[in-house]
């Protein structure tokens, strides 16, 4: 290690004590353990221009161990990312940018948002399926580069590391290099009070290269070395095992309290003097480091012209179209269309959707977790995602419900490509923080759940979800879409192709006949109305989602026959019905007239818009699936029946 080098990685040392000192809160230990394998990174393997944090054909560095921020924080402001050194002093501060766990959107260089374990090794997966699916697609000329995660104890711990590695084992995606900070430590303690794993022999059980790499944590050729070594395995995913000591070299090194904010100014102070740093100062950053950091941020500029000029003369629409992540000009003149009366599952509608669009949206590329069919998530001839279909649109997830959900996100990250997946909607709880971190970093992924309500029938209430759309519409900036026919499911996932952020589909297992004006509904203001009385006044609005649509219908029928005037409003997304202006949601829900919703689900939610719910606040059933409808009063009949009494109850 040169002069300079053991200078710098000293001054990252330093910044990783003096942030959180100064905040009062943070992690120091696993940033300064971590420091020389990011030195390595950022000045030895990775290419990227710090000038261009967007450059498509950058190398991603994803901090899995999010606590160790400090150390990303650093390495973006020495390199040039356009972090200051103000920065790093407000570290944690409101409105800073350097928040306590990284956040992409938020900080030039965070690639995903990272803090909950294992969501970043789990959004490489997505990352490297990304890169692969472009290089095959477009040529090694514009899509060349790997992923690179720092991951720790906990990562792998997590139930989603074991998902991930072996969906990325299995699929052999060799641009990925995982660097384990084995430092054998938790906040509990030492890691053997409750980790016994053989981590080497499971990730080489899951076809991955592995390299136990030992007492390298401070040496920076062989870190260089093996990194090289993992990058010359093309066929499978790396993982180097690399024994560090948190918190070195501080009083506290090797102390599980190192983990979290536990060097205080005089331990700060002899740390500092064991590097050769001046101890009386902090956020010590010498003008020769700064400029030698500085000229590695740079380096990649060439590159990254050159690609440039290799992109230009490649251009055309599905290379731009995949870039942008969105479809072809006029790509939504390819949705199906539909004939009143035509019954079909929603979900079986969205695989006619998918069909019939593959072409007009050339990054599309998804599939379900294990229930592909089930979900309507195949995508019809197109080849399977694996190392010798490196161009595969279909991916087949397996029974990885959290795995598919995090590598969602790294596929919307990576960038180049409109990710779906699929799975039922019962278990959208085994994928959710993944997300919710979706909807945090507004990744741009379709996360479709189908077999949507007690209407699942025979397979009982394990299967029939009820709290789950509530759940989900909880969660800030995700919109979610529960159309009621096949029309709006088209109209539903051109909103999903054409917005920003994360979108969910809800869809029926059930067939539900497609109904008259669905075709010319105003999804895109996330409700309507969709059937009136022929007087234009309604005495009653009787709102649905979904399978239940259909039931508001009919109860207005029922109850045009007694002389009463319903409305029927479709609302199959909440959050662009939220975004409208007040004049609109007036017109639709007008104040002075009575409202009932109809949801087969939990009626959470439901007051803001209506004044009587028909819902389910208890679990399901086990039966047909009609049967169980109607036995919870999911009938037109039924809704007819409330309607009075609430028109007869708000009239006394």
């Amino acid at each position: 290690m040169s002069d300079i080098e053991q200078r710098a990685i000293a001054t990252v040392r330093g910044l990783a004590m003096d942030m959180p000192h100064k905040a009062r809160s943070g992690h120091q230990g696993t940033a300064m353990a971590l420091a020389p394998a990011a030195h390595v990174l950022f000045t030895r393997v990775m290419r990227y221009d710090a000038a261009d944090p967007e450059w498509p054909d950058r190398d991603r560095l994803i901090l899995s161990c999010g606590h160790a921020s400090v150390l990303l924080y650093s390495y973006l402001y020495l390199t040039g990312y356009g972090l200051e050194l103000d920065d790093l002093k407000d570290f944690r501060q409101w409105g800073s940018a350097t928040p306590g766990h990284p956040e992409a959107r938020h900080t030039a260089g965070v690639e995903v948002t990272t803090g909950p374990l294992g969501q970043g090794l789990g959004n490489a997966v997505g990352m490297a399926i990304a890169e692969r699916f472009l290089r095959a697609r477009f040529g090694a000329e514009l899509f060349d580069h790997h992923t690179y995660v720092l991951a720790s104890d906990g990562d792998l711990m997590e139930g989603l590391s074991h998902e991930s590695a072996s969906l990325a084992g299995h699929l052999g995606l060799g641009r990925l290099v995982v660097l384990y900070d084995d430092n054998h430590i938790t906040i509990d303690g030492d890691t053997n009070l409750t980790f016994s794993d053989d981590t080497a022999k499971r990730f080489e059980a899951y076809g991955w290269h592995v390299e136990n790499a030992g007492e390298i944590g401070e040496d920076l050729d062989a870190l260089e070395a093996a990194i090289g070594r993992a990058k010359a395995e093309t066929g499978r995913p790396s993982l180097i095992l690399v024994r560090t000591h948190i918190g070195f070299p501080s009083p506290k090194t090797d102390d599980h309290t190192a983990h979290g904010y536990a060097l205080f100014d005089d331990e700060i102070a002899e740390t500092k003097r064991r590097m050769g740093m001046p101890p009386e100062r902090t956020f010590e950053v010498a003008e020769d480091v700064l400029a030698y950091y500085r000229q590695f941020g740079g380096r990649g500029g060439e590159a990254r012209r050159a690609w440039q000029q290799a992109f230009d003369a490649a251009r055309t629409p599905e290379l731009e179209a995949c870039l942008a992540a969105a479809g072809l000009d006029g790509w939504a003149d390819a949705l199906p269309t539909w004939s009143v009366g035509d019954e079909l599952a929603t979900r079986q509608a969205l695989e006619a959707v998918l069909a019939a669009t593959a072409d007009a949206i050339p990054g599309l590329i998804g599939g379900g977790a294990d229930l592909t069919g089930n979900t309507g998530t195949k995508l019809k001839g197109q080849a399977l995602q694996s190392a010798t279909e490196p161009g595969g649109r279909q991916i087949a997830f397996g029974v990885r419900e959290h795995a598919m959900a995090a590598a969602l996100v790294g596929l919307a990250r990576h960038g180049g490509v409109v990710p779906f997946g699929g799975t039922f909607l019962v278990f959208s709880d085994y994928g959710r923080p993944s997300v919710r971190l979706a909807a945090l970093s507004q990744a741009k992924a379709i996360f479709v759940w189908s077999h949507d309500s007690i209407g699942v029938g025979e397979d009982g209430p394990t299967h029939q979800p009820v709290e789950h759309v509530a759940a989900l519409r909880a969660i800030p900036g995700l919109k979610v879409f529960r159309p009621c026919d096949a029309a709006e499911t088209a109209a539903s996932f051109r909103q999903a192709v054409d917005g920003n952020g994360p979108s969910a589909l809800i869809l029926s297992r059930q067939a539900v006949p497609v109904l008259a004006g669905t075709a010319e509904g105003a999804v895109d203001r996330g409700a309507y109305v969709l059937v009136d009385p022929a007087n234009g006044r309604p005495d009653i609005v009787l709102i649905g989602t979904g399978s239940e649509v259909q039931l508001c219908v009919g109860a207005a029928k029922l109850l045009a026959a007694d002389g009463i005037g319903a409305r029927v409003v479709s609302m199959p997304c909440w959050e662009l019905f939220e975004d409208t202006d007040p004049d609109y949601q007036e017109d639709v829900l007008p104040v002075e007239v009575p409202a009932i919703a109809v949801e087969a689900g939990v009626t959470y939610g439901w007051e803001r818009w209506a004044d009587d719910v028909i819902g389910l606040d208890r679990f399901g059933a086990s039966a047909p699936g009609d049967e169980v409808m109607a036995k919870f009063g999911f009938t037109a009949e039924h809704v007819a029946e409330r309607a009075r009494e609430l028109i007869d109850a708000l009239s006394d």
